[in-house]
């Protein structure tokens, strides 16, 4: 028996378990986003890096549901029109969420072909010290909420507010 090829419309019950998922995923990034702030001010380095990679994880989740492997393309077409999402939306990559998957990738690469090595990694406000440049791998600048992998700079604001807008579209939709 072949499986019925997916409608334009997708069934409310299906709907409903993708909006309530997108929801949790939401309220997971807020969470950890209250933990952060937390984090940050009782200097547990531990729990910031924690904190942020959940972010990243239950953004990337999002992104995931929104605009999914060509398998299943149709369904987040419909989700995003049902919830009109912009297809420039800042969740759509999940580029910071793979570095941090992709963690010993990133560190082979930056070690391969190297006769000197300076590696700083996990720095907190790394902009505050003019002389960690490209060694930082991972940074958190607490100041301004952005992160740093390798030189390249992602505000989380942009993140947590993307994902606060979304979950008041996908809880609009249950009143």
């Amino acid at each position: 028996m072949t499986r019925p090829k997916f409608k334009k419309t997708m069934n409310l019950i299906r709907e409903g378990a993708f909006i309530t998922e997108l929801i949790f995923q939401a309220e997971l990034v807020s969470y950890s986003r209250k933990r952060l702030k937390e984090s940050v001010d009782d200097f547990d380095k531990i729990a910031v890096w924690l904190s942020i990679q959940s972010i990243l994880i239950s953004s990337g989740n999002i992104s995931k549901i929104l605009w999914p492997t060509s398998k299943y393309k149709e369904r987040g077409e419909h989700l995003r029109e049902l919830l009109k999402i912009d297809s420039n939306s800042v969740l759509k990559s999940r580029k910071f969420r793979n570095k941090f998957e992709h963690y010993d990738e990133l560190l082979d690469d930056f070690f391969k072909d190297k006769d000197i090595y300076s590696y700083t990694d996990l720095a907190m406000n790394p902009s505050l010290s003019s002389s960690i440049g490209e060694s930082c791998h991972r940074g958190y600048n607490s100041y301004n909420n952005t992160l740093v992998i390798h030189g390249e700079i992602l505000d989380l604001n942009d993140i947590v507010d993307a994902v606060e807008q979304l979950k008041l579209k996908c809880e609009s939709l249950f009143m």
